[in-house]
């Protein structure tokens, strides 16, 4: 698309911001990106792209790299940490559908969008210390940095706050709102032609514990186990911990971790945003991704959802600004789409895990798993529908 003479800047250089600023320039815009990183680049594991999050990419022209890059996935169902099903839909069940996800490496995703992104003014190295959020039908917004080269002053149409869970956008513009730690840590590793993981994803439960495994390659396999931990606890090896905390669950489990370089393994702790945004427009700013709506992934929608509002900043914002519509009438379209849904989408993660990882006594163990053995694999199927089911705006 042509040149419009609107701008924006967006700050942060993840999965979010990447997907917006793509986006964005789809539709025309001028697109400065912030990364405070002396490069851009993801630290991460993997992650499966579920409907929403593919319907987000093929908005950006990028499904089908994702899909070639990735590695397709089937929804299982749910086991106990013995490997026995609690919820389990049978491989060519017509009740099953055919594979609707990808697992994939989040250093890939990544590097698919910052190829997609290069169009735009990208500046690492730079941290955002200030932000004058301007007024729709007023002054422009101005975004405040330094960096080693000095101090610097960006002004635009509009900015997007998409620098993760510690955002500093937010912190300037809505400092009540804060990441809350959820009493839970996790290990994340990925495994290098590891024979025998299946193409199926089930998560397993276990007393306040859930691990599950996927294939994000022909031969990659990324794992998490997650569990209760005090906060800011780091383990002396946290491979040694993992395989001690797994000890007894049925494999492949136990070999995954054992097959895992210790380089591999990650551990962080998971918070979620509390108390939820009343918006997340603020004047000529937008917050997406985690500094919006950073949410528990027990429902594995973190990078799917950041990936829907990165579409719509363009899809809902830049293209209706382009069409006529008044910047703020743009920007009330997206808070009145984006954050019902997220902070739904928010909600029923935290709720997943209070069913399932946050359950350790043995008498509630119990008690959950035989709930689970009552429901019926497309009822579970249909219960999360929901979160997947969003498809970009036409």
């Amino acid at each position: 698309m042509a040149g419009t003479g609107r701008d924006a800047v967006v700050v942060g250089g993840g999965i979010a911001g990447l997907a917006a600023a793509c986006s964005l320039l789809r539709q025309g815009w001028t697109v400065t990106v912030l990364e405070q990183a002396r490069r851009f680049a993801e630290v991460g594991a993997g992650l499966a792209l579920t409907p929403n999050g593919l319907s987000a990419l093929s908005s950006l022209g990028l499904d089908a790299p994702a899909r070639g890059a990735g590695h397709p996935v089937q929804m299982a169902g749910t086991q106990d940490h013995r490997g026995r099903w609690l919820v389990h839909i049978p491989s060519g069940s017509p009740r099953r559908p055919p594979p609707t996800a990808y697992g994939i490496h989040r250093r890939e995703l990544h590097r698919l969008l910052l190829a997609s992104a290069r169009e735009a003014t990208l500046l690492p190295g730079v941290r955002m210390v200030g932000i004058d959020p301007g007024r729709p039908d007023g002054p422009r917004a101005v975004v405040f940095c330094t960096s080693d080269t000095g101090d610097l002053a960006l002004d635009a149409d509009l900015i997007v706050g998409a620098d993760g869970l510690r955002s500093a956008c937010r912190q300037q513009l809505a400092p009540a709102a804060a990441p809350r730690y959820s009493g839970k840590s996790a290990w994340r590793g990925v495994v290098q032609e590891f024979p025998t993981a299946a193409n199926g994803f089930a998560v397993r439960l276990g007393p306040g514990t859930e691990f599950g495994a996927l294939r994000i390659g022909a031969g990659s396999v990324y794992w998490y186990g997650y569990t209760f931990s005090e906060e800011g606890h780091q383990w002396p090896d946290e491979k040694d911990a993992a395989m001690e905390h797994f000890a007894g669950w049925a494999e492949p489990v136990p070999s995954l971790i054992e097959a895992t370089p210790p380089p591999a393994i990650l551990r962080h702790d998971v918070y979620a945003l509390a108390p939820a945004l009343a918006t997340y427009v603020y004047g000529r700013a937008v917050l997406i991704g985690d500094a919006a709506h950073a949410m528990v992934p027990t429902l594995g929608q973190g990078a799917n959802s950041s990936l829907e509002d990165g579409a719509c900043v363009g899809l809902l914002i830049a293209r209706a600004v382009n069409e006529g519509a008044s910047l703020a009438a743009a920007l009330g379209s997206y808070d009145n789409q984006r954050r019902p849904r997220t902070q739904r989408i928010a909600r029923r993660s935290a709720t997943a895990g209070r069913l399932g990882a946050d359950v350790s006594a043995p008498t509630g163990v119990a008690a959950r798993n035989a709930l689970l053995r009552l429901l019926p694999g497309s009822l579970a199927a249909r219960a999360g529908s929901s979160a997947v089911a969003w498809r970009a705006p036409a």
